[in-house]
């Protein structure tokens, strides 16, 4: 790291890449002036984005301050702000953000942060980082490092604490979350890095399946009648059901369910929470899916379906609800035939749009260790 200047402050947003890339890029544009008026001493910051893989292969808080060390003193900064996706954990408690005012680094943990409002978040906690590792927060409660920091770190809703340092880590101020809530903070941050959306398009051999399925069933006169003789718990129960076993198979097919060979109580938790967060972001992906299925089916339905025909084969007027519930049930019955599909997806395809860049190649990482 280069020695600062007295007006000019360069800070560097090592930042993973995929999603983490994107919100340093996004928050780099409005940081210069944010920090500029709110340091209050007439200095200037720039702010640079490396996007680089600091994370690869590796989850030890040791080894990435090292690297982010390493990476620092080859760079032409004054401080070092890191951003990674990857749930991060120090001494059984998730980790939000690490500290060194020594060497002008942080890491900062994005998934503690949650899975709502993040680029803003994110935000202020890198505008709190960069104030205290500057040393423009010193007052009447002493130096920066001692200085508990303010932002998103202090709402009383926000389950964050100051987090224990050992002697021998180079940080010298941590933010760890707690109790159930940071725990449900944790994994709504870990699905929104996974962005359960992209399981969408991701799946393209399963949805031309469940597509198919569909349009077969809403002309199938047998799905008429079981349509209109159902009782909507039933219903209910087949939505549930079709929806539980197209996560289910899923996650058993391409192998998502996260193993650890580990046996300490830590390691259970962590493979708990990877756990959760598959299902979560499983499930969400799937759930946009069966919504769809039921407007295409509804669409299809209203184009095809003769009212005469209709009446006859099921005694049934042909009118909005009769419409409404057999779509909703073609859509049950069409992920069924979705779930059979994905089998054609290779495991590959499947993790891609389930998950993150980082997790993905966490994931690999573990499966390469088990394979030697």
């Amino acid at each position: 790291m280069r020695v600062s200047s007295q007006d000019v402050t360069v800070v560097a947003l090592l930042a993973d890449p995929d999603a983490p890339t994107e919100i340093a890029q996004r928050m780099a544009r409005m940081l210069p002036d944010r920090l500029a008026d709110r340091s209050g001493q007439g200095r200037r910051f720039d702010v640079e984005v490396v996007s680089e893989p600091f994370t690869a292969g590796t989850e030890d808080l040791s080894t990435l301050t090292r690297r982010i060390m390493d990476r620092g003193s080859e760079g032409n900064w004054d401080i070092v702000v890191a951003l990674t996706d990857l749930p991060l954990h120090s001494q059984g408690r998730k980790l939000v953000v690490d500290l060194s005012h020594e060497h002008g680094l942080a890491l900062l943990s994005l998934p503690a942060l949650g899975g709502f409002r993040l680029p803003t978040r994110a935000r202020q906690a890198v505008e709190e980082a960069v104030l205290s590792l500057a040393g423009l927060r010193a007052g009447p409660e002493g130096p920066p490092r001692s200085q508990p920091l303010r932002g998103p770190f202090v709402s009383r809703l926000a389950p964050i604490r100051p987090g224990q340092v050992g002697e021998e880590e180079i940080a010298d101020l941590r933010y760890v979350v707690t109790g159930p809530r940071g725990y449900l903070r944790v994994l709504g941050g870990m699905v929104r890095a996974n962005r359960p959306w992209r399981l969408v398009p991701g799946l393209s051999k399963a949805l031309a399946a469940a597509l198919a399925t569909g349009a077969v069933a809403t002309v199938n006169s047998t799905i008429w009648v079981l349509a209109t003789s159902l009782s909507t718990p039933r219903l209910v129960i087949a939505m549930v059901g079709s929806v539980a076993l197209m996560i289910g198979w899923l996650i058993v097919d391409a192998n998502l369910w996260h193993r650890t060979d580990e046996v300490s109580p830590e390691a259970g938790k962590k493979a708990a929470l990877y756990n959760a967060s598959t299902v979560v972001t499983v499930g969400i992906g799937v759930i946009i899916c069966y919504v769809g299925l039921v407007l295409i089916n509804l669409v299809w339905a209203l184009f095809i379906l003769n009212d005469r025909l209709f009446a006859a084969t099921t005694r049934t007027a042909l009118h909005a609800t009769e419409y409404w519930t057999l779509s909703w049930f073609v859509a049950s019955v069409a992920t069924v035939g979705g779930a059979l599909g994905s089998g054609l997806e290779s495991d590959e395809a499947i993790r891609a749009a389930a998950y993150s860049k980082r997790e993905q190649e966490r994931r690999s990482a573990l499966q390469d260790d088990r394979g030697d």
